[in-house]
């Protein structure tokens, strides 16, 4: 199975694409789903000692990723981007199902990377230990909190949950 989830990822053209694969991973793995969530990207800052990749507040339907540490993977690493925003999505939609506590979320996350990707996949990596690819996500040596993150809302990012066609 690793292979079909594997070449699903490589596969993916956009950020739906990879939020699709995380929605069907989490439904099969821990038999739970969620519809309806929208995505925001926005300029959240850059810390290389407190890495911040983004976010989902409760009882809110938005999970926030953060455009420093994409566009810094971008310039490193392009290899890196699907398997880090999988990782991202999944860590986020994983606390939008009501799973709160950080370290239990953390391991969920490698659980299910581990079992769909294999050990030896670079999403399996980051949900193991991020801080190795900190250099890659961040830019080294200096920090910056935006006067305005401008979030950008992704179209068309929670596509299974849609029933119509506008």
């Amino acid at each position: 199975m690793q292979t079909d989830y594997r070449s699903r990822l490589d596969a993916a053209k956009s950020l739906p694409d990879i939020f699709e694969l995380v929605k069907s991973l989490v439904l099969k793995s821990m038999n739970r789903s969620r519809g309806g969530l929208m995505l925001g990207i926005a300029n959240l800052g850059n810390n290389p000692q407190g890495y911040f990749g983004g976010f989902f507040t409760t009882g809110s339907n938005v999970i926030v990723l953060n455009k420093i540490p994409l566009e810094r993977v971008m310039e490193t690493r392009p290899e890196l981007y699907k398997p880090y925003v999988f990782h991202v999505l999944l860590h986020e939609y994983i606390h939008s199902l009501g799973f709160l506590d950080e370290s239990d979320v953390k391991s969920r996350v490698l659980e299910i990377t581990r079992k769909a990707l294999g050990e030896d996949h670079l999403a399996t990596q980051i949900a193991a230990d991020a801080r190795f690819f900190i250099k890659d996500l961040a830019y080294p040596g200096v920090s910056w909190k935006p006067d305005d993150e401008g979030l950008e809302l992704v179209e068309g990012f929670d596509r299974s949950s849609v029933s119509y066609i506008a």
